[in-house]
């Protein structure tokens, strides 16, 4: 009976090793991974990130996606797109950087496993409106609020 138990043991403990060996690999792999809040900007494909804004430069587009913005995205991003509970800054460096299309094609997909909705069903042009507007916002640390704000 003594040897079943010091096999048994023996048994045991390498499947606790493996256990942590597996752990181990797991969590090193995690780390290798890009953590950061906008590590989804630089998966979009690059034909996307091409595009451009079709309504860049109007002033009246701007407008109309701060009042989108307002209705479909302040819940999560904040009033002001400085950062809410739910969403993280679109003032920041990386966001304000990004490509118009870029910004439109995560609109377009959302984020689906951070929590950002696809936004697909929004007419494309109220998307372009969306990314306007985002492209107005000064970026953060600047000091400024953003340019020509109509909600206030």
């Amino acid at each position: 009976m003594i040897m079943i138990t010091k096999a048994t043991s023996t048994i045991v403990m390498v499947l606790v090793l493996g256990v942590c060996l597996g752990s181990a690999q797991i969590d090193n792999s995690g780390a290798k991974k890009d953590g950061s809040i906008y590590a989804e900007l630089g998966k979009v494909p690059k034909k996307a990130m091409a595009r451009r804004n079709p309504l860049e430069g109007d002033p009246e587009a701007v407008a109309a996606g701060e009042k989108l913005f307002a209705m479909h995205c302040a819940e999560c991003h904040g009033d002001t797109a400085e950062g809410g509970r739910k969403g993280p800054s679109l003032r920041a460096d990386q966001v304000q950087q990004a490509t118009p299309g870029t910004l439109f094609w995560i609109l377009t997909n959302g984020v689906v496993r951070r929590g950002m909705p696809v936004w697909s069903k929004l007419p494309e042009p109220q998307r372009w409106q969306i990314v306007s507007y985002l492209k107005s916002l000064v970026p953060a640390g600047s000091g400024g609020a953003q340019a020509g704000s109509v909600l206030r």
